[in-house]
């Protein structure tokens, strides 16, 4: 991928990077999608080249890449491999959350920074059945009991991508003796924890991203390293790593239809397709999207590296999610129209893409909220102008 906005030293460094691995990442994607099988060769490459240590800051060991920094170089892996840069994103965009905001305790967060470096690979568990997405204040019916010594948890977290590559999780649990929900922070391979065999979806297939089941996990009380509400407060970016991945999906997509594009001529024309204008229009509609798109998550990124204490980027943040996932489901869509039936056969990409594009739309923030947010802050704005 080529972008006057790739600028700094560490985006070129890892963009160059990637493609010049870019044959090696994508090889197994067809495979493992249909297998629903996870990347475990690109994620073991990734740790190996310290991609799991990008956003961990210098001071703790890591290399201290900004939110733009992962924004750029996510988007690039995700052209790639869609479900190897959504699965690892989760653990960088975690990483740069936690040290940013300084969510846990100093002493849990030197321990911590020495696993990443180590090659720990950590996710939030949070979404359940019962409750839907987190993101509508649903109570976990997950819940940590304290026998005098631990906590105790039982119960079911649903969508947990990378499960089987995990080696920690921050699972939210209601705590019935404080009645607030905590966060607590596990190794995987602790005795009653457990993960399901059940991702059986249509997009995002080898994310792997199965139930995790919890029964009479026991965890010492000072790995209970976050309750809902309390904390320092501040404005978190990092789920950005989302809209990343899909931007490169999108990307990739119009990739695949520019190559056919340039390659396919039926006997009825005398030049490949790419002459045709209303493949041109098409490809220029496609190519307008990614602009603005990337221009708009890229920009907001870099303006939220610099924050001082008086902006604001949320309604920045929740747009650029859903511009994202709107421009990128058009820009599959015309790519698709470009190859034609063709775009359906199963051994072509663009048909993964299509599948695996939708499932952005179920990641947060869902575009309902978003909108209902950036309603509020306008209307709040305006009033007080």
């Amino acid at each position: 991928m080529k972008s006057v906005l790739i600028q700094s030293e560490i985006q070129k460094e890892w963009v160059a990077k990637l493609e010049a691995h870019r044959e090696q990442l994508e090889k197994n994607a067809h495979r493992n999608d249909i297998e629903s099988r996870f990347p475990y060769e690109n994620i073991q490459w990734l740790v190996d080249e310290g991609y799991s240590q990008l956003t961990l800051p210098v001071a703790y060991g890591g290399r201290g890449a900004t939110l733009e920094d992962m924004v750029v170089i996510q988007t690039v892996l995700g052209s790639i491999d869609g479900a190897t840069a959504l699965s690892i994103g989760w653990h960088v965009g975690l990483v740069g959350e936690l040290y940013e905001g300084r969510l846990w305790d100093d002493a849990i967060l030197d321990l911590f920074a020495e696993a990443v470096k180590q090659g720990a690979l950590v996710n939030r568990a949070v979404s359940e059945a019962e409750t839907g997405s987190p993101a509508r204040g649903g109570r976990p019916a997950t819940f940590a009991q304290f026998d005098g010594t631990h906590y105790v948890l039982n119960g079911v977290k649903t969508f947990t991508s990378m499960s089987r590559a995990l080696t920690h999780v921050v699972v939210a649990a209601y705590i019935p003796d404080r009645e607030k929900v905590g966060f607590f922070l596990i190794e995987k391979d602790v005795e009653g924890l457990e993960v399901a065999d059940n991702w059986n979806m249509v997009g995002m297939r080898a994310t792997e991203s199965h139930d995790l089941i919890l029964n009479d996990v026991k965890v010492e009380p000072k790995y209970l390293v976050e309750i809902k509400g309390e904390g320092p407060k501040f404005q978190n970016g990092w789920l950005l790593h989302i809209p990343a991945t899909y931007l490169g999906i999108a990307q990739a997509a119009r990739d695949e239809a520019l190559k056919f594009a340039l390659t396919h001529q039926p006997n009825s024309i005398e030049t490949p397709i790419s002459e045709l204008p209303v493949v041109q229009q098409n490809i220029g509609k496609m190519e307008t999207k990614l602009l603005s798109a990337r221009h708009l998550l890229w920009s907001t990124a870099k303006a939220y590296t610099g924050l001082s204490e008086e902006d604001e980027i949320s309604n920045e943040t929740a747009a650029s999610k859903v511009v994202v996932m709107n421009e990128g489901l058009e820009v599959v869509d015309l790519a698709m129209r470009i190859i034609g039936a063709k775009s359906l056969e199963m051994d072509r990409p663009i048909q993964r893409y299509y599948r695996d594009m939708r499932a952005g739309l179920h990641n947060p923030p869902m575009e309902d909220l978003a909108y209902t947010q950036i309603a509020k802050k306008a209307l709040s704005l305006f009033q007080s102008e």
